[in-house]
């Protein structure tokens, strides 16, 4: 994997889609100027999720049934994994049109989050997508609850690399443990065909993309277990195709990629700097625990977006703070954005070295300052190029943050508070 590769591959992606140290930042709580405008629609565009919410909600108390204020208050909820709240104007909005096949789909990634595999197969089938259509089948073959656990409430998984991503060990199947990378910008996990093929595994449904003009296959299947360190998951879905996976230190290549419709299972540290992915059970006792041994850390909000692209609040030189994207899995970069913001930011951009990238161009950028929180990253190695964040999340992407802004620190995804903590 390349530069030109670092974002291809994403289930995103490929169909094309659709602050004070130790304290915490809810969502929405940021202080920033004044908007200029108090129309929902923009403040959502702007990422401005609490004050759209607010507007929308004026909206229904004049028009109980319009059907776009209820979508959106759905989407919203979801964006910080507000369940019940998601699942009632999600419901509503498909009430008063039957034919919103996008609420329909957060409604299943709505139950998807909740492990409420049931409840999400029907939404899948409704919406006419191949892909959906894929999953319906997929998380319909399930005998039990997808990602059940079982083993003790934490457990410390060695690194056995950082670069050129995060690599640890996991055992599939009951079989020896093989090498995985770790990608939060990758969905469900994701297996090389030879992996697949070497397990066994049976393909349930197919699914069909066209990256960069090309056409790609997607298998769907289910792992009886996957084992990371003393704890293993039961009933995991998994896909495989021709996965482009980057060589490790070793010259080998991985089995998959860990994304993080696995790392949303759990309160997630990948601890680069100590070398060790961290995983703790949901429970009040661990988060307690947590907030304990990152005291001191910059903790900020966390949103989801789309089906797997965990969000939060940054700033490039000054420009923002604003919503970006948390992607580990750019290799040797630290920060990706577009050229608007990169010349709003007063980030010079190469253009004398163009960079091919799938069906677009990139351009190298070096950042003097990328920032999260009251954590800075200086000077570090970056493209700016036409991102497809608007299209993909239906909200202005700032940046995304990479894998060289995270590498001197430990990072921590909270899916059940909503906040992301750098140590």
């Amino acid at each position: 994997m390349n530069d030109s590769d670092a974002l291809i591959g994403r289930r995103s992606v490929l169909r094309g889609a659709g602050i004070a140290a130790a304290g915490v930042v809810l969502p929405g709580s940021i202080a920033t100027a004044a908007p200029a405008t108090t129309d929902p629609d923009d403040l959502f565009t702007a990422g401005k999720f609490a004050a759209a919410d607010r507007g929308y909600a004026r909206i229904l108390s004049r028009d109980p049934r319009n059907a776009r204020a209820l979508a959106q208050r759905g989407r919203i909820a979801l964006l910080s994994n507000k369940f019940a709240t998601a699942e009632r104007f999600l419901t509503a909005a498909i009430r008063v049109n039957p034919t919103d096949t996008f609420s329909q789909r957060q409604l299943a990634e709505c139950f998807v989050r909740q492990n409420l595999a049931a409840r999400a197969v029907p939404w899948f089938r409704r919406t006419g997508d191949q892909y959906d259509a894929a999953l319906a089948t997929q998380y319909g073959a399930l005998r039990g609850t997808p990602y059940r656990i079982s083993g003790p409430q934490r457990t410390r998984v060695p690194m056995f690399c950082v670069d050129p991503l995060p690599g640890v060990q996991a055992a599939m199947n009951g079989r020896a443990a093989e090498n995985f990378i770790m990608d939060t910008g990758g969905g469900i996990l994701s297996l090389t065909t030879e992996t697949a093929q070497r397990l066994g595994l049976r393909a349930l449904a197919t699914s069909v993309s066209y990256p960069a003009g090309q056409t790609l296959e997607t298998s769907h299947g289910i792992l009886d277990s996957f084992r990371l360190g003393d704890i293993v998951l039961h009933d995991v879905p998994v896909v495989w195709f021709d996965l482009r996976v980057p060589r490790l230190p070793d010259g080998t290549f991985p089995a998959g990629v860990i994304g993080t419709e696995l790392i949303q299972r759990f309160l997630t540290t990948m601890d680069y700097a100590g070398r060790g992915l961290v995983l703790r059970r949901k429970t009040v006792g661990q988060q307690q625990a947590f907030r304990r041994e990152s005291a001191g850390g910059d903790r900020l909000p966390l949103w989801l977006a789309g089906d797997h692209i965990p969000c939060t609040l940054g700033s490039l030189n000054g420009h923002g703070p604003g919503v970006v994207a948390l992607d580990t899995g750019a290799i040797g970069m630290g920060v990706l954005t577009t050229e608007q913001h990169a010349l709003r930011a007063g980030i010079e951009i190469d253009y004398a070295h163009p960079i091919p990238a799938g069906n677009m161009t990139c351009y190298r950028i070096q950042p003097a300052r990328s920032k999260l929180g009251s954590t800075i990253g200086r000077d570090l190695p970056g493209l700016a190029g036409a991102w497809p964040w608007r299209d993909l999340f239906g909200f202005d992407t700032l940046a995304g943050f990479a894998h060289e802004f995270f590498k001197p620190y430990a990072i921590t995804y909270d899916y059940t508070a909503m906040t992301f903590t750098i140590n």
